[in-house]
């Protein structure tokens, strides 16, 4: 047995999913800020913890130590009904197997890809483990450490993980804390922060999965999305970015006002499976600033995503299938989901007209991204 492969007690094995039912019989409490903390099982001999945060509207946020990953968002729709609006599944066990796409996990030491598993740094070549996500064992197959943070009357929880030397072929001991708050306004906010003592690339994002619907819509394609961006990056097979910058203008990767997800989407599957595109953001002053809006019109639920990053990623769910059973063992669907994932550019490193990704000994790398959710009548 390999250090990632599970020791899980069977009496964690419940549902993490934060059920209708749980709400039904809440509903008629006083809602208030609140955090909850429950171990949930072993991943390689280490305890994982999941967090429950809820704000005084009664919106609840579900994390777990494994991972550093968001696994359950519940917001109420249009007609003020509590449902989950991202992907998950049931058990540990599943964000522990080959199942698991990253769902809701912090995505690192470097997000996307890098060509040909490698990179020269300061004059050294360096070979990783895998050329997407931070390696074959990335951030998102770790367990963190986590401790609850005050924040006045906002629930956090701040979640920290060493990587050290050498790890999936990186250089350098690099700190890393991701921090989750929910607000009161039924803001997500998720704040990075890196330290490292020798020079490394770095690239941070979640990669949570959204179906505004709440349930009612298997597939995200009528959803309407508008990304605040009039350029996008140039890709080839495996959505390896060539280093050419292009006008969406004319393209179907053009959101620049909404348009429903599906509208265009086969023109993109003529040559690869769907929408997996990095937008250049008009926004690269590094403060925060919207970067994406999405609608669902039979919820009525909005997300506008807000980010200090200069790309945002759309991916539309291209890869999830039937074959996997997710929350409350309901199978997934091609294009059930998509993502919005705030990150520097895939393959900087070997792209030295793309915005800088090196982080240095005494420097710090901080980052925000909020997920921002609203209803329209």
């Amino acid at each position: 047995m390999n250090k990632f492969q599970l020791s899980i007690s069977l009496s964690f094995l419940m549902l993490f999913g934060l059920t209708e039912n749980i709400l039904a019989q809440n509903k008629n409490s006083a809602k208030k800020e609140s955090i909850k903390k429950e171990m949930i099982g072993q991943v390689g001999g280490e305890d994982v913890f999941q967090y429950t945060l809820q704000n005084k509207t009664g919106m609840q946020v579900q994390l777990i130590t494994y991972g550093a990953a968001i696994t359950n968002i519940v917001t109420p729709d249009k007609d003020g009904k509590m449902s989950s609006v991202v992907l998950g599944f049931d058990s540990l066990s599943q964000y522990a197997s080959n199942d698991n796409s990253l769902m809701g996990s912090t995505v690192g030491r470097v997000a996307n890809r890098i060509s040909d598993k490698k990179f020269t740094l300061d004059g050294k070549e360096f070979t990783l483990s895998s050329d997407i996500h931070g390696g074959v064992n990335g951030f998102d197959k770790r367990v963190w450490k986590a401790r609850e943070i005050s924040k006045k009357n906002d629930p956090a929880v701040e979640m920290t993980y060493l990587s050290k030397d050498g790890e999936e072929g990186f250089p350098g001991n690099l700190s890393v804390s991701v921090t989750f708050t929910l607000k009161n306004n039924n803001d997500l906010v998720i704040d990075y922060k890196a330290t490292t003592d020798k020079a490394t690339p770095l690239v941070l994002t979640n990669h949570t999965y959204f179906n505004l619907s709440g349930g009612k819509e298997t597939k995200a394609l009528n959803t309407e999305l508008t990304v605040f961006a009039d350029q996008f990056l140039e890709f080839k097979d495996g959505s390896m970015p060539t280093g050419k910058i292009l006008n969406v203008k004319q393209t179907p990767f053009d959101f620049t006002s909404p348009k429903m997800i599906g509208k265009e989407i086969e023109k993109v599957q003529q040559y690869t499976n769907g929408y997996d595109v990095t937008f250049v953001l008009r926004n690269q002053t590094g403060k925060l600033s919207l970067a994406a809006k999405a609608y669902e019109p039979l919820s009525g639920r909005e997300l506008e995503v807000y980010t200090t990053e200069p790309g945002v990623v759309f991916y539309s769910g291209n890869w999830l299938s039937e074959k996997v059973k997710g929350r409350n063992n309901v199978p997934y669907t091609k294009n059930g989901a998509f993502c919005l994932e705030t990150m520097h550019y895939p393959n900087s490193i070997n792209t030295p007209a793309f915005p800088n990704t090196v982080l240095r000994p005494n420097e710090i790398f901080t980052s925000q991204t909020i997920y921002k959710f609203l209803v329209r009548k």
